[in-house]
């Protein structure tokens, strides 16, 4: 079977949750998948070299506003399976303009519906791209959604009239061997970052969804009841961030509430190893990531009890309700006064995270593109 997958997120400057997914799965499936070929399309007005898959990657260089909103959108035209010189199946990992021939079968993954539950969350421009793409008349083109969740599943019933035979939920795995860059030391901490005494660690794109104006609340009380921590929070600025910016302004100690901005992937295991305890207070998530990549260092996990969170990480974290910071606040003070409860939460953490694996997860997704095909002879 010639499978043709499109991978324009691949074409971010800085990988976060969907594009990270998108690389590890396909680094997967080409090392694990023997009998099916892949080809690859990407767009960019600008040439760029994607290692993992250079090799059988099309690259069409249109301005992507033209490509996606006239060509796409509009005309249909060009048709990617026809791009990459014929596929029997073609793969969107994420929601994009696409346009496919009606006889190739088609599957999608569908990370989160948050645009939906929550468009308060995002700029308008970002609400005006959801609108364009308009995935509730689109989603019924394809053959087969992947859901990263069971809570993005029942959003796709309940938000899309999405018909529950035509889903399948896989989860997306975690590596567990990390590659660890030498060159970082705890020292780096200290000279490259000015990180000088133990801290509350948060991991994620900064913006509103993600509830950084909670988690400051939450650790200004920390403070103000004797702790001596920093709060860190590594991750790319997104949108909407001015009342972030605000109440880190206007904490009084908002010296000791660091933004690192991105890291490389090298560098993650030093920020999480020498956390005394990763917070994601998030209001929503379709899988999310970081606190099982804390969870992977034995960090202990506070996280909010919201969509999918509870879901993916069970009993290994501490839960919390992210509209009240108070929650946030007296759960960071018991995992810090309590070592029987670090350690409880570090054992039921190492269960947890042998539950997830790139290598499980992309025989789901052979198997499943298998089925799919099958069913068009």
């Amino acid at each position: 079977m010639k499978i043709g997958v499109d991978i324009r997120v691949l074409m971010d400057n800085y990988y976060s949750g969907v594009s990270m997914f998108t690389f590890n799965l396909l680094d997967s499936l080409l090392k694990k998948d023997k009998l099916n070929t892949y080809r690859f399309f990407c767009n960019s007005f600008r040439k760029k070299n994607i290692e993992l898959c250079k090799e059988n990657t099309v690259q069409t260089f249109y301005p992507n506003k033209l490509f996606n909103y006239l060509l796409q959108k509009n005309f249909s035209w060009p048709k990617i399976d026809k791009i990459l010189g014929g596929s029997d199946l073609v793969y969107l990992p994420h929601i994009n303009f696409a346009s496919i021939s009606s006889n190739v079968k088609k599957v999608i993954t569908i990370h989160d519906l948050s645009f939906i539950r929550y468009p308060e969350f995002f700029s308008d421009r970002k609400n005006f791209w959801h609108k364009a793409v308009n995935i509730k008349k689109k989603i019924n083109d394809f053959d087969k959604i992947i859901a990263v969740s069971n809570n993005t599943k029942n959003d796709l019933i309940e938000l899309l009239g999405v018909e529950n035979e035509k889903i399948e939920v896989v989860y997306p795995g975690l590596p567990l061997n990390f590659s660890v860059d030498n060159n970082f030391s705890v020292d780096t901490l200290s000279l490259k970052y000015n990180i000088n005494k133990p801290y509350v660690l948060y991991l994620g794109t900064i913006e509103p969804r993600k509830n950084i104006v909670g988690l400051i609340k939450a650790y200004n009380l920390l403070r103000g009841a004797g702790f001596d921590l920093l709060l860190i929070l590594v991750g790319s600025w997104g949108w909407k961030t001015a009342a972030i910016k605000k109440e880190w302004q206007r904490s009084k100690y908002k010296d000791d509430i660091r933004f690192i901005g991105y890291i490389s992937e090298n560098e993650k295991p030093l920020f999480y190893s020498n956390a005394q305890v990763f917070v994601y207070p998030s209001f929503y998530e379709g899988f999310g990531f970081p606190p099982l990549e804390a969870m992977y260092f034995s960090v202990p996990v506070i996280s909010s009890n919201t969509s999918s969170l509870p879901e993916v990480l069970s009993d290994s974290a501490l839960f919390v309700n992210p509209d009240k910071p108070e929650n946030l606040f007296e759960a960071m003070k018991m995992v810090l006064s309590d070592d029987l409860l670090r350690i409880r939460l570090k054992e039921k953490s190492k269960k947890r995270i042998s539950f997830f694996s790139w290598e499980k997860t992309a025989t789901e997704y052979q198997k499943i593109f298998e089925k799919v095909y099958d069913k068009k002879k």
